[in-house]
């Protein structure tokens, strides 16, 4: 009865339904954004939760059961996905073995499945972004690899954001180029994206930014909260490797509320209200979850900025959970609890963030602020490594109490000082000591860069 009743509430919830704005900022972000379909994510989702088990120790060669025919689907799913936009993914395995450790008994292989869509920039102009979901699942055994496991929101959800910004995506052309991952090992302690992670950082991979969709398709909090209206992403502040040059500087400066990954989650909360309406990105300044983690986590372990999307409220009476009825009550990670129409509000949010990152211009570089002399003005330089000159730049600023920038004062090209490639703006009684500078790049198109905070120079 119970259960009836929830999934007559999450009717009723969906049939409100999130808008998106009627005139967007860049056409072509929301063309993306309004072609996320909530039937290809309730599908893909019902055919994942229909494997079984996708346990990361279970069975490889059976043809229907077990996490080996789940990723053979997910392969081809993309390769159809790249037939369709005339081959312009790049789908392939990312095979390695995992040596024993204290969730794996033994030397065992751990398959990510990839889909790359190649930016026009190459080389060393090219800027990466990845996304990332995990198709393996668990039950209350971290080692059951056979009992039923469906994993419908942990994380078929993420797998199937994923898998549908690859299928929309692939049929448009972006500056920078976008990597689609579905990557197992999670639930044994982030094997699979650690691995690709420290692969990429060994090539040398230009990662600008990376997100995770873990655990995003449930309304329903076991603290009683129903909310279609919200989702969070958790972004680190100060990184635990951070150099003791780099904690001085940090503490020096008051730039704890300022990494790499959280001027991303910024960006994700100033993008996403531009192209959907009535869905609020909460912001987290946390890495994750209280002690615990997901696979954005080994990306800023490697310096790159990295963040977590999860719904507002979990319950955990269906993740982690044996599907059974005790005291009438349904545990167990089942289909019939994912709203569907909250995952594709979540699909569109990647959508519109990562069209946005890849489509507009790269971040301005060796960013600073002058401390040559004391004074109550604030002069900011900076340089620009872009392939062609920026429309110009925004100054953002914000009070050292505010989590969100409050002003943004847009500078030309033609207006601001250049010494030697060198960018320089003066904010005339505005003083450092009272609050916290970043500046973004701003194309031709409109679209602008992650914000970068500058660091005290002379």
């Amino acid at each position: 009865m119970k259960l009836n009743v929830l999934l007559i509430l999450s009717m009723l919830l969906s049939s409100i339904g999130i808008a998106q704005v009627s005139e967007y900022p860049h056409p072509v972000v929301g063309e993306i954004v309004d072609e996320i379909s909530v039937e290809n994510i309730e599908r893909i989702v019902e055919r994942l939760v229909a494997f079984h088990t996708r346990h990361t120790l279970s069975d490889t060669t059976h043809p229907d059961i077990g996490i080996g025919a789940a990723r053979r689907w997910i392969n081809r799913e993309f390769d159809d996905y790249s037939r369709a936009a005339g081959g312009r993914l790049k789908v392939e395995y990312h095979r390695f073995i995992a040596d024993p450790q204290p969730r794996i008994p033994e030397p065992t292989e751990i398959v990510n499945v990839v889909a790359t869509l190649p930016g026009k920039l190459t080389g060393e102009n090219e800027r990466v972004y990845v996304i990332s979901g995990h198709y393996d699942s668990r039950v209350s055994d971290i080692m059951d690899a056979e009992s039923f496991s469906p994993g419908a929101n942990d994380d078929a959800t993420g797998t199937a954001v994923v898998m549908e910004l690859a299928r929309v995506m692939s049929n448009y052309e972006f500056d920078a180029t976008i990597v689609f991952m579905a990557v197992a090992g999670e639930e044994q302690g982030l094997v699979g994206a650690r691995q690709w992670a420290t692969d990429a950082y060994r090539q040398g991979m230009n990662i600008r930014g990376m997100i995770t969709n873990d655990i995003v398709g449930n309304i329903f909090g076991g603290n009683n909260i129903v909310d279609n209206t919200r989702m969070r992403v958790f972004s680190e502040g100060v990184s635990p490797y951070a150099t003791d040059e780099e904690l001085r500087r940090i503490v020096a400066t008051g730039g704890e509320n300022d990494s790499p990954s959280r001027q991303l989650a910024r960006y994700v909360h100033e993008v996403s209200p531009q192209y959907i309406t009535n869905f609020d990105v909460a912001m987290i300044y946390r890495r994750d979850r209280y002690l615990r983690g997901g696979d954005h986590i080994p990306f800023n372990e490697l310096g790159y900025p990295a963040i977590r999307f999860t719904e507002m409220n979990e319950n955990y009476n269906w993740q982690h959970q044996d599907v059974r009825i005790e005291e009438g009550i349904q545990y167990g990670d089942l289909p019939e609890f994912v709203d569907y129409e909250y995952t594709t509000n979540v699909a569109r949010v990647n959508a519109a963030v990562l069209a946005s990152l890849a489509l507009a211009p790269p971040p301005p570089v060796n960013a600073g602020i002058d401390i040559s002399r004391l004074e109550h003005h604030t002069t900011l330089r900076w340089e620009y490594d872009g392939t062609e000159n920026p429309e110009g730049f925004y100054i953002c600023i914000r009070e050292t109490t505010a989590s969100q920038w409050q002003r943004k004062i847009f500078i030309s090209t033609d207006d601001a000082a250049v010494d030697n490639d060198t960018y320089r703006y003066t904010v005339k009684g505005v003083s450092k000591d009272n609050y916290i500078f970043g500046i973004q790049a701003v194309g031709e198109n409109g679209l602008h860069s992650v914000t970068v905070f500058p660091d005290p120079v002379r």
